[in-house]
């Protein structure tokens, strides 16, 4: 089972899935090919510089990183409820000299205001949020959104697939993904008012099948 810590009265499961694991993250990452299907994320994003970014969910901050490393005049944030993944994602910046800010708060509850964002990424975070966490998410993403603005997820799940594979198994938490499979997400993403939402690529992994998914804030956005 996954481990559900309490912060400010509100509950997450950790990066990991537990805190102990932690350590064991980015490892697993680079197992699980992480960089790879970031570079993909990022170039379907069409980042230009001056752009305003948004991780939510960044855990220890590899994509966020990897953003202000590839477009160093690009504003990037990264937010996770975790303050232990948080102390990870600093402490890499600072070894990588970058600078990110990383806040410590919710997806679905953004401590930021309307139109802060020109792009808002999500990846392998989806699937540690229920169903509900997932609607307002996508609402909220939708909300700091610059007009012209658009999101772009990575995760667990797709058409086709099934709540299976070696992250089910570690999770014990089939009903998330169960939100993550068949045409879920787009269905969601595009309930949450987001246009030309699309589904862009599959990858089967031991860990299950990856997709990628894009949106605009308004037809022809992105």
């Amino acid at each position: 089972m996954t481990e559900t810590i309490k912060q400010n009265s509100r509950n997450y499961i950790p990066a990991a899935g537990h805190d102990w694991l932690l350590p064991l993250y980015d490892p697993l990452q680079r197992l699980l090919g992480s960089e790879s299907d970031h570079r993909e994320l990022l170039n379907q994003a069409g980042l230009e510089p001056g752009h305003r970014v948004l991780e939510i969910g960044c855990g220890t901050g590899s994509l966020a990183i990897l953003i202000k490393r590839l477009y160093p005049e690009a504003k990037v944030v990264g937010l996770d409820p975790d303050p232990k993944a948080l102390t990870r994602a600093r402490l890499k910046a600072q070894r990588e000299a970058v600078s990110v800010e990383f806040d410590c708060g919710f997806s679905h509850e953004l401590p930021y205001s309307n139109g802060s964002f020109d792009r808002v990424f999500s990846s392998f975070m989806f699937h540690h949020l229920n169903l509900e966490e997932k609607k307002q998410t996508l609402l909220e993403a939708q909300r700091v959104l610059a007009p012209d603005g658009s999101l772009h997820l990575l995760d667990f799940g797709g058409a086709n697939t099934r709540p299976e594979g070696l992250i089910a198994w570690l999770l014990h938490r089939t009903e998330r993904l169960q939100d993550n499979v068949g045409d879920r997400i787009p269905i969601l993403i595009r309930e949450a008012g987001f246009a030309d939402t699309w589904e862009v690529a599959h990858r089967v992994t031991i860990f299950g099948r990856i997709t990628r998914y894009g949106a605009s804030t308004q037809p022809g956005a992105a």
